[in-house]
């Protein structure tokens, strides 16, 4: 993936079972406006070897935060 912004995407702390992360990291990038980076993400990690791999796929994708990271981010913002 090019140098593209990388959204914010609250990860820490979730489930994390990878289907349930690579959903939330989905969603993340097209509520961003990145579909086609969520579609290619979905695709590499269906095909990754590894828990790992996958894990290292979304971090390509987005920036893996905590909802209080963004939400202290966003506090400071209003």
């Amino acid at each position: 993936m090019s140098e593209k912004h990388k959204p914010k995407c609250a990860l820490i702390g979730e489930d994390g079972n990878i289907f349930n992360l690579m959903g939330i990291a989905s969603r993340t990038l097209k509520r961003n406006g990145m579909q086609e980076e969520a579609k290619e993400m979905c695709d590499k990690i269906t095909n990754s070897e590894s828990y790992d791999q996958a894990l290292a796929i979304i971090s390509d994708y987005v920036e893996v935060t905590s909802r209080e990271e963004i939400e202290e981010e966003d506090e400071e913002f209003e």
